[in-house]
């Protein structure tokens, strides 16, 4: 804390707008102490709960749309669960999906195991996705529902980590925090920089009475009868957050929103700029439209921005060394504590000297998601309207042949 020492000896001698920034910094650094504590509260009191015997069968759901890299290996470590009774259903807009035949081979491989695969649900609205876990749900022999995406691997105890919260009946929906896996691509890497330093950070922030308003994408778990009392998916078929809605409309509802202990790991494909850029506008557009507030409050936790501006402000070479020091030590033990310690990120243990650099894209990214409501999904553009649904833009008839959809992307 070298620079909060500073700014208290020296603040009566600076000028008001001096003072200013250097409370503006202040915060934003006191949010890396917040953030390194609710991690290192969260994990410890985590790590020393026992994991109980309660095991409801459950219905695995799993929308798919083409194959990321590693899809048959994370498909497959759904069946590899420690766990007495479930089934998996899988669901694809069409059976020409690219998916389909890692999806036989592996109903094949595991004829132990409830494997059903399911296509062409019914257009309810935009969101793809929501549409096939509507179908899905419908065809769910059991009460209790887990979803993830295809990019998505869990470990054998995953399940029952999942079913752990639910002992409690006031329980209404539980999430994962997720590390990365990603192929040697520096926007990739980027990415799942930001996932385990950052995004997780907000998360743990977030929930630090042990309960959160919202659920993250990669994993969700939640019942049919809380389903049906926010209106089942059928509701969020035109939303693009349909993570996000169910945590919050199951909160609204009087439900327990929780983030379980268990992390899993996503993909990251190699990509261009353009694509990590458009893929961190969509993410930032769609957070900023769901919660305005919190999202123009993002500004204090931009800690490198803050930082430079002070180190301009104060005109100092002993100050603007003593900003970046703490910027960087801070921020650099908020890595290490959520995403090495904490998660276990081997991308956040070898890549972490790429923190500035994904401070500095993210805080442009924020400054970028203002200027537009447009986002690009899978390949087409989408207007999004300020309750969250997302309205598909007309191409232009010469530019269809350009719009060809990406295998395998799928929302967070």
């Amino acid at each position: 804390m070298l620079f909060l020492f500073v700014s208290t000896i020296t603040i009566a001698a600076l000028p008001v707008r001096r003072v200013a920034i250097c409370l503006l910094v202040s915060i934003a650094f006191a949010y890396y102490v917040v953030a390194i504590v609710a991690a290192a509260r969260f994990f410890i009191y985590e790590r020393r709960k026992q994991l109980g015997t309660f095991a409801p069968p459950i219905s695995v759901l799993k929308p798919v749309r083409g194959v990321d890299f590693a899809f048959y290996e994370n498909s497959k470590s759904f069946c590899l669960q420690n766990y007495p009774v479930y089934e998996i259903l899988f669901c694809v807009n069409d059976l020409n999906d690219k998916a389909v035949p890692s999806i036989r081979r592996i109903i094949e491989e595991f004829p132990e195991r409830s494997i059903r695969l399911l296509s062409n649900a019914p257009q309810l609205g935009s969101n793809r996705k929501v549409n096939n876990l509507a179908l899905l749900v419908q065809e769910a022999k059991y009460d209790l529902l887990v979803q993830s995406d295809g990019d998505v691997r869990v470990g054998p105890n995953y399940l029952r980590e999942m079913a752990a919260s639910f002992e409690r009946s006031e329980t209404g929906v539980v999430s994962c925090l997720y590390r990365g896996v990603t192929q040697n691509n520096l926007w990739a890497q980027i990415e799942a920089l930001g996932a385990a330093t950052d995004f997780s950070a907000g998360v743990l922030v977030a929930g630090w009475n042990g309960e959160v308003t919202f659920a993250l994408g990669a994993s969700v778990a939640t019942t049919k009868s809380w389903l049906d009392k926010i209106g089942g998916f059928e509701a969020l078929a035109s939303l693009l957050a349909d993570d996000y809605e169910i945590g919050n409309r199951v909160a609204k509802a009087g439900g327990r929103v929780m983030i379980s202990r268990e992390v899993v790991e996503t993909m990251y494909p190699a990509m261009t700029f353009r694509e990590f850029w458009q893929h961190q506008l969509r993410w930032a557009r769609t957070v900023r439209l769901c919660r305005p507030a919190s999202y123009l409050g993002l500004l204090v936790t931009h800690g490198l921005f803050w930082a430079m501006l002070g180190a301009v402000a104060f005109g100092s070479a002993t100050a603007a060394s003593s900003v970046f020091a703490a910027y960087f030590l801070l921020r650099l033990t908020v890595a290490w504590t959520v995403g090495v310690w904490g998660m276990h990120d081997e991308t956040t243990r070898k890549k972490w000297w790429l923190v500035p650099l994904r401070d500095a894209l993210h805080f442009s990214v924020w400054v970028a998601s203002f200027f537009s409501n447009r986002i690009v999904w899978s390949g087409a553009e989408f207007q999004l309207k300020a309750n969250g649904d997302m309205v598909p833009v007309a191409v232009p008839a010469a530019k269809k042949g350009e719009q060809e959809e990406p295998a395998g992307v799928n929302a967070k």
